[in-house]
């Protein structure tokens, strides 16, 4: 079935789109082809006069007559070979209608004159007529009225030129007429398909690619919704760093590498210290605030490759491969300083801005975050209860024993071994406590 047409691509009698701008369009498109349809036209044209000049003097011999006809077909292949070296150089002149239509009344002139000149050839002269009648329609790109003209010229030339020169009888003379008006007619309606047929496609191709575009920037317009998706997917909108599904997916990937590789990785929970009271008092406008810039400073003081996520509230998480217990409380005391040296003007002297940290490390034999996490969670919680503003690291497990081994703790920047009664007394109320649930008591 053929598709509807549409805005601008309906053809007139012609075969030419009725829209300007369309037609130009085309044509443009095809300039090249029709330039390198019109020089081999031409050339062969050329090629074919000159051909026919041996056959002029096989049947006139020397003379005037011979002569005449050879100055004829000089005329037209000059005139052809001209156009041609002219479309060569500027393919534009292809769609130019006077250089064009000039050259072919040059030709079916010199075609007509041939016949006062060789009357006693009238088959020949009916065969070149025929010939040059399909020429015009099929090898010169030149517009439909153009066309009709050239052959209007054509076959009135032949009739004027058989009554004067070289009288035919009625029923060959009818028959050569009827011949001419049917190749006439047979290549008005073949090139008025062709043309039509182009254009169709040509109109489809526009379609097509049109549809390609709005394809594409579907395409681009779906992946950049996905990809903000998934930016929001992964990313916590408040502070523009990762998620808490987000951070385990990576802390996950950093996980496997460690035991793939036997490298160390660190764990740190960073809390921002007395975060509730602070909100009650400034608003959540200035709570939200500070916890953006505390992510900024995590951000600051991090490598790249560092992971950095929100765990949720105050509290973030920080997973640090390639990290010792030394160099991840080097990190953790930087960021500490760093977030102690905030002076954010809606706060105040009275409300100085800190953070406390736990850490520890993914040991020998782990391999799920778990265990870690919560020992960091644990030395969290010693730093809250150690008066805030602090770095701590957790004690490492005893290798037969679920309790802690008694080891140096980092807190606020100096090597200190914790109070024994505090520790165990720290620890008792965590036992007390869900695996699964914080420590109570952060602010």
């Amino acid at each position: 079935m053929r598709a509807e047409p549409r805005d601008g691509q309906e053809l007139n009698w012609q075969a030419e789109f009725r829209n300007s701008a369309m037609e130009a369009l085309f044509l443009r498109t095809l300039m090249s082809y029709h330039a390198c349809q019109l020089r081999v036209a031409l050339i062969v044209i050329a090629g074919l006069f000159l051909a026919f000049s041996l056959a002029d003097f096989a049947v006139l011999g020397p003379g005037r007559p011979f002569m005449a006809l050879v100055g004829m077909r000089l005329t037209v292949v000059l005139a052809c070979l001209l156009l041609a070296l002219a479309v060569w150089r500027r393919p534009a002149v292809a769609h130019w209608p006077l250089p064009i239509n000039l050259v072919c009344l040059i030709g079916l002139s010199g075609l007509l004159l041939t016949v006062p000149l060789r009357p006693d050839s009238v088959g020949i002269h009916v065969a070149s007529m025929v010939a040059a009648s399909m020429a015009l329609y099929l090898f010169v790109p030149n517009r439909l009225q153009w066309m009709l003209a050239a052959n209007a010229y054509l076959f009135l030339g032949f009739l004027i030129a058989v009554r004067l020169w070289a009288p035919l009888p009625p029923g060959l003379l009818l028959t050569s007429l009827l011949l001419l008006g049917f190749v006439n007619l047979l290549g008005w309606m073949t090139i008025t398909r062709i043309k039509r047929l182009k254009r169709e496609q040509f109109a489809l191709l526009l379609e097509e690619r049109s549809a390609n575009r709005r394809l594409k920037e579907e395409i681009r317009e779906r992946q950049e919704l996905e990809a903000r998706l998934r930016h929001m997917a992964c990313t916590d909108g408040l502070t523009g760093i990762a998620n808490r599904r987000h951070f385990f997916e990576l802390a996950e990937q950093e996980l496997r590498r460690a035991r793939r590789d036997g490298t160390p990785l660190a764990l740190c929970m960073v809390d921002v210290d007395l975060f509730k009271r602070l909100n009650d008092r400034h608003g959540h406008a200035v709570g939200d605030l500070v916890l953006s810039t505390v992510a900024g400073c995590c951000q600051a003081v991090l490598r790249d490759s560092d992971v950095l996520g929100r765990y949720g509230g105050e509290e973030f998480v920080i997973a640090l491969p390639l990290a010792d217990l030394g160099t991840a409380a080097a990190i953790a005391e930087r960021l500490r300083e760093k977030v102690s040296s905030l002076k954010l003007p809606m706060l105040g002297e009275a409300t100085p801005l800190s953070v406390t940290v736990g850490i520890s490390r993914i040991e020998e034999g782990e391999s799920r975050l778990d265990p870690a996490l919560l020992r960091a969670d644990r030395a969290l919680y010693e730093g809250k209860a150690r008066g805030r503003n602090c770095v701590v690291v957790a004690s490492r497990p005893a290798p037969d024993s679920g309790a802690p081994e008694e080891r140096p703790l980092w807190a606020s920047g100096n090597l200190t071994r914790p109070d024994k009664d505090a520790t165990t007394h720290a620890a008792a109320g965590l036992a007390a406590l869900p695996a699964d649930e914080p420590a109570p008591g952060r602010s």
